[in-house]
């Protein structure tokens, strides 16, 4: 535990624990827990993403400076130090893994609920429907550059790699985040991303809502973002574009831009 406020801390500071998730399996979780803090946040990384991310990273210290307590971890099924491979990777094992990370941090001293709940791209989408399951245990939600639904996730992909990716049973791409790894993504993410839909219980989306998307983003471009903000119930809401960012934000610019975001919606929700 270190003293809230001050200067950015480095990522030193945050403690590694390793739980176990409903499967055995290994998640490592970042814990960076302030003295007298307002409270806590749980951010979640994206598809093949991990806990030291750039952007989760930039999140994380908006999160600092305003005096908030941060968990971070590593999904299982991804590129970071948890168990599991790429290619098992779903909708469902990650959002399990978000609901057993709370579950164990709702166990420890220092936790207190309602909290504030993000996350980046798939990430988002479960940070989205644990809010809609529990929303009395959620402060503020942030889902940035959320996938919205399985349906409307496929719409956008060309019909002739979804074929291909279907007939094969996974896709390999070079992953941006990690150079020299080739993510490997079974077709089970697809099949399985087609049973959520963060529109169909956007009623239950009433508390403070923020939503940040890059200008050049194909994964989740901003008209399927404008949709979820339409349909939530949150009467407090905003949704910010980051020009000529793409759906993860790299760029120190945008980097910057996105933690200003943050920062500035803390201290509107308080």
């Amino acid at each position: 535990m270190r003293e809230a406020g001050g200067s950015n801390p480095p990522l030193s500071t945050m403690e590694k624990v390793r739980i176990k998730n409903r499967k055995d399996q290994t998640i490592v979780v970042g814990l960076d827990i302030l003295s007298n803090s307002k409270g806590i946040a749980f951010i979640a990384h994206g598809l093949s993403g991990f806990k030291e991310q750039t952007h989760i990273l930039a999140i994380a210290e908006a999160f600092w400076e305003s005096n908030y307590s941060t968990i971070r971890w590593d999904s299982t099924n991804t590129l970071g130090e948890s168990d599991g491979r790429m290619e098992d990777a779903t909708v469902t094992s990650s959002f399990e893994d978000l609901e057993d990370v709370i579950g164990w941090a709702s166990n420890q001293e220092w936790f207190n609920e309602p909290f504030i709940l993000t996350g980046h791209s798939l990430g988002g989408m479960c940070s989205g429907l644990f809010a809609e399951k529990y929303p009395n245990r959620v402060k503020a939600l942030a889902p940035i550059s959320t996938t919205v639904s399985g349906k409307l996730w496929k719409e956008i992909k060309d019909p002739k790699e979804l074929k291909e990716w279907e007939e094969r049973g996974y896709e390999e791409r070079v992953s941006n985040s990690r150079p020299g790894i080739i993510r490997r993504v079974g077709w089970n993410l697809m099949k399985d991303g087609m049973k959520y839909d963060l529109l169909v219980n956007s009623n239950f989306l009433t508390m403070p809502l923020l939503m940040v998307v890059g200008s050049k983003d194909t994964s989740t471009p901003y008209i399927q973002q404008k949709i979820l903000f339409d349909a939530a119930a949150a009467t407090r809401k905003e949704i910010h574009v980051i020009e000529n960012s793409p759906h993860t934000f790299r760029e120190p610019a945008h980097i910057a831009e996105l933690k200003n975001y943050f920062l500035a919606w803390l201290k509107k929700i308080e």
